[in-house]
């Protein structure tokens, strides 16, 4: 069992009013909360030894370039990658995955086929549009059913020897579906296809293992696992990475310079160039600390008694419709109430100090799907208790019975 009240000490945040009300923080599927172990981390690296790495030796940035370098070590071992080389520090998740979709650009051509899953994220839909334009590769969707799922028949006739690449979200931010990725994974490699994951919303209710998975990429933001915004990791496989291009050019990347010609460095610095987040990259490693200290099954159990609950309390309400009702699913719940635009829930649900996130949740085409132009996403994370619950359920009644 979980000792949340102590927990809730860790965080600062939610500790301050809105509205002249106790904030209830129901917006986790966007951007987690920092325990303050994680700020600690930040302001001691710019209190104490603040410097850019890799290039300097003097002591700063020795003792920089370390703490850098053991927070990819930190990741490695969170995720079970082979080699800390196979680690690419990123700015987040869409960072990594355009990276990937840069790299084939050069790989791809007319008659070879992309796949993506009808719940992706727009930044996992993007990047493959334009890649696909570029080449002359065509995309191809794995459909979703009304509880929210892949369709995975219909993946199965989507997979042939032209199927290159294979891009699915671990779980879906607007629905919290959760993919059977490693069904998915393990068929793409029968045909001869490369897999990334989009681990964003994965990454902070289970503990992804590379190498068990056998994913060729795999992608995560530290923002939604309690560490700061502007840091997240890009995990490939060592053969892939040798193999892509880097993504950018500058400093750090390079091997040798000359105006004739330019060698790249080794893996990981290849696909790091210019001066990194390296607070960032040391807090990510922290925040992996403090998660892995209240323990990732812990935390699973917490959330799904919290989704569980909340879901009872929600459907009695009259009027009100979740989407994504899948058996596989983590602590996120999408709805609206009929006839009244989620917005104006959200809105209200404000002003009560309650944080909600309302919109397609850069997720439009689960929204056309449904033919509704958005839901109210209420988030938990390990951090929230029943008693905010309540006081979410109440103020959804109260917004219905204003707005109706």
């Amino acid at each position: 069992m979980l000792d949340i009240a102590t927990i809730r000490k860790d965080f600062p945040i939610l500790q301050r009013e809105v509205n002249g009300k106790p904030l209830v923080y129901l917006d986790n599927a966007a951007t987690s909360q920092t325990p303050q172990q994680v700020i600690d981390v930040i302001v001691d690296y710019y209190h104490n030894y603040n410097a850019n790495i890799h290039r300097g030796v003097h002591s700063l940035s020795q003792e920089a370039t370390d703490a850098y370098e053991a927070a990819r070590q930190k990741v490695q071992q969170h995720f079970n990658a082979k080699h800390p080389e196979e680690i690419i520090f990123t700015s987040g998740t869409t960072h990594g995955i355009n990276m990937i979709a840069n790299g084939f650009a050069s790989m791809l051509k007319a008659g070879d086929d992309v796949i993506v899953s009808a719940l992706e994220h727009h930044s996992n839909i993007v990047p493959w549009q334009m890649l696909c334009e570029k080449t002359g590769a065509t995309l191809k969707v794995i459909p979703m059913n009304l509880e929210g799922e892949l369709v995975l028949s219909e993946y199965d006739n989507l997979l042939t020897e032209n199927t290159k690449l294979v891009f699915v979200n671990h779980i879906s931010n607007a629905l919290g579906t959760i993919n059977p990725i490693d069904t998915i994974i393990k068929k793409a490699h029968e045909v001869g296809a490369a897999v990334l994951v989009d681990g964003a919303q994965a990454c902070p209710h289970i503990k992804p293992d590379v190498q068990a998975l056998d994913v060729d990429f795999y992608v995560a933001s530290a923002h939604k696992m309690c560490g700061p915004t502007g840091v997240g990791m890009l995990y490939g496989k060592k053969e892939w990475l040798t193999l892509l291009p880097p993504y950018q050019g500058g400093g750090e990347m390079i091997s040798e310079v000359t105006f004739e010609k330019t060698t790249y460095a080794d893996l990981p610095h290849k696909f790091e160039a210019g001066t990194p987040n390296v607070a960032g990259g040391i807090a990510f490693g922290a925040a992996i600390d403090y998660m892995n200290s209240i323990g990732f099954q812990a935390i699973a159990d917490y959330e799904n008694n919290l989704l569980e609950y909340a879901t009872s309390e929600l459907l009695s309400i009259d009027g009100l419709t979740i989407y994504g009702t899948s058996d596989q699913k983590t602590s996120v719940i999408s709805f609206n109430l009929d006839g009244i635009h989620p917005y104006d829930v959200g809105t209200l649900l404000d002003k009560m100090g309650i944080a909600v996130r309302t919109g397609h949740h850069c997720a439009q085409p689960i929204m056309d799907f449904y033919k509704i132009p958005g839901t109210i996403r209420a988030s938990f994370s390990f951090y929230n208790t029943k008693e905010e619950i309540d006081r979410f359920v109440e103020g959804v009644k109260k917004a219905k019975l204003m707005l109706s």
